[in-house]
């Protein structure tokens, strides 16, 4: 089992159309705190990110949250966090929030949770990490992400082995199961390279 002392949160800026988004946000927070592990998000105190974070807080956990500059002025950025971390871009706070992680969970949310979790997924398939990467699947979230991951693997611009480099959970409780158990085994060919 590889150690998580502090895993990164990809999460919606909103709270979605459905009450049990919120519920598996508050879960995941509370499991956080009673596994003793530290958060790592966006830094924002809204949406799914803002309840994450609210409930790590509110059971006693670490927070750090990781905000560009240039959203301070249009997120309202959560206060009462252990830490801040204030960066010149979003992609600066890709970095920085991987570089805090040992591992990375991903709730349901939009763009700029496809975006981060793609990109650790594509940086993985690059070999320039092995840690785990697991998408929580609340009411069937991310199923259509995963056909999309079968499309790219038919169409031939994927090998199977990029099934390796991430994981699907049903529920709070596996995903960190999965999130400390060791990385998938696929071995990529020069072609399988992005």
């Amino acid at each position: 089992m590889n150690p998580i002392c502090s895993v990164c949160v990809f999460c919606g800026s909103r709270v979605g159309n459905n009450p049990a988004f919120v519920r598996t946000a508050e879960q995941l927070g509370a499991l956080l705190v009673a596994e003793n592990i530290g958060l790592v998000y966006g830094g924002g105190g809204f949406g799914l990110m803002g309840v994450v974070a609210a409930e790590v807080l509110k059971c006693g956990g670490r927070v750090t949250g990781v905000m560009p500059r240039f959203l301070k002025n249009q997120e309202v950025g959560m206060e009462g966090l252990t830490e801040t971390i204030h960066v010149g871009s979003m992609h600066e706070r890709k970095q920085r929030m991987f570089d805090l992680s040992d591992g990375f969970l991903v709730l349901p949310g939009g763009l700029g949770t496809l975006d981060e979790a793609i990109e650790i997924l594509a940086w993985k398939q690059l070999r320039l990490h092995d840690k785990p990467l697991v998408f929580i699947d609340q009411g069937g979230y991310w199923s259509a992400f995963s056909a999309l991951m079968d499309k790219v693997i038919e169409g031939g611009f994927a090998s199977s082995a990029i099934r390796d480099q991430f994981a699907v959970a049903q529920d709070v409780e596996s995903s960190l199961t999965m999130l400390r158990s060791p990385p998938g085994s696929g071995v990529f060919s020069p072609k399988d390279r992005l």
